[in-house]
């Protein structure tokens, strides 16, 4: 095999790529609009819920617990009847509903901890969770304080409780999911790209026969797969460099703690493993829709599946051992150590080198059925 000829051919696919509009127009999409709308469109947090308050005491217990849903957690709370719940809960008008009940103040006062009931529309999963926690704490704090004759400012007269949760949120301290998502939606487009363009680049060479034209050429096999490995890789890299240091850390403002160079690295070896399962999947389509409907479901199971979304440890124990057989799956687990928490190559070689081992896997795989279909085109 001789190098000079992968280079040459790289080129020729970064030529071929620079006149190819529609998928310039897709990267800079996906490193740009794609990265920052989920990141700030997308909330798993709790702000600006809708919530509407059913109060049947009109107590001034009942209004303090009306006051304490204020922005930014919730919207202004809306009032409605109690014949009105159902409806508005199927509608899907409010995530939350309060049902304050008759005499809440009397019943509290003579000792008898009445319930406040809390409807929660569960669809909005992520709200739903993080809305009811606060409710709850909410509706037991604030009538303890009340019968204390205390504000919100000053509970000194409440009794001590017999221990204390104190909660630390390491690498990410103000909990936002802005930090999260920017990075992911990077291993995100990372992920489609690196399957995408590569098998488009070969779908697109047999459709214009030009593959017949590599083929009467003094080339290997191994030598046409790597330009087109190395030139659509080099073109990723570039572009995930840029969002992770302009849109990620210059636009949404999120800081990287690890080193740049060592995730360059990881993305090199992450984008060897996905070049060469996108030439795989290419081998087996024969038109681009086929390959499109062939890499969709691929790519969808690599990541949603690979701990990007819910931890791994989540998922049942079979699907947690099948998923150690995807590059996707080392590599998540790869940036969060080096992004988030500033892991060294110390802590993060055994992802490298199972990701490595993999694309290996991969380009043995992907090679071999690229000989097949050349010697059945040559014949």
């Amino acid at each position: 095999m001789r190098f000079t000829n992968v280079y040459r051919l790289g080129l020729k696919e970064l030529i071929s790529l620079r006149y190819d509009p529609v998928l310039v127009l897709l990267m800079v999409y996906a490193f740009t609009f794609a990265i920052i709308a989920p990141a700030r469109g997308v909330k798993l947090e709790l702000e600006n819920a809708s919530v509407a308050v059913v109060d049947e005491d009109r107590s001034q217990l009942s209004a303090r617990l009306t006051d304490t849903l204020r922005p930014p957690y919730f919207q202004h709370p809306v009032s409605i009847g109690v014949a009105d719940i159902d409806a508005a809960m199927d509608a899907g008008r409010y995530t939350f509903v309060i049902d304050i009940p008759p005499r809440l103040q009397a019943d509290a006062s003579e000792g008898r901890r009445p319930a406040v009931q809390v409807n929660v529309d569960a669809t909005a999963m992520a709200m739903a969770g993080a809305g009811a926690r606060y409710l709850e704490r909410v509706l037991t704090e604030e009538p303890l304080a009340y019968l204390q004759g205390q504000s919100p400012q000053d509970r000194r007269g409440v009794p001590a409780p017999a221990a204390v949760a104190v909660s630390r949120m390491a690498f990410n301290p103000n909990g936002e999911s802005v930090s999260f998502l920017a990075v992911m939606q990077i291993v995100n487009m990372v992920t489609l790209l690196g399957i995408v363009l590569t098998g488009a680049a070969l779908i697109r060479e047999r459709e214009h026969g030009t593959i017949e034209h590599l083929l009467v050429m003094p080339l290997t096999s191994a030598e046409i797969m790597l330009a087109k490995v190395w030139a659509n890789a080099l073109v990723i890299v570039l572009g995930a460099t840029f969002a992770l240091q302009v849109i990620v850390q210059g636009v949404l403002g999120v800081p990287n703690a690890g080193s740049l160079g060592l995730f360059v690295l990881g993305l090199g070896i992450y984008l060897f493993a996905l070049t060469a399962l996108g030439i795989l999947l290419a081998t087996l389509a024969r038109t681009m829709p086929q390959f499109g409907l062939l890499s969709i479901p691929v790519f969808l199971v690599m990541y949603m599946l690979s701990g990007a979304n819910t931890p791994l440890d989540s998922m049942p124990v079979l699907l947690q051992r099948v998923m150690l057989a995807s590059p996707t799956t080392h590599f998540v687990a790869f940036v969060q150590s080096v992004v988030f928490r500033g892991a060294g190559l110390d802590l993060v070689w055994m992802h490298l080198a199972a990701t490595l081992g993999l694309g290996i896997l991969a380009f043995g795989a992907a090679l071999a059925r690229f000989r097949q279909t050349v010697s059945l085109t040559r014949l």
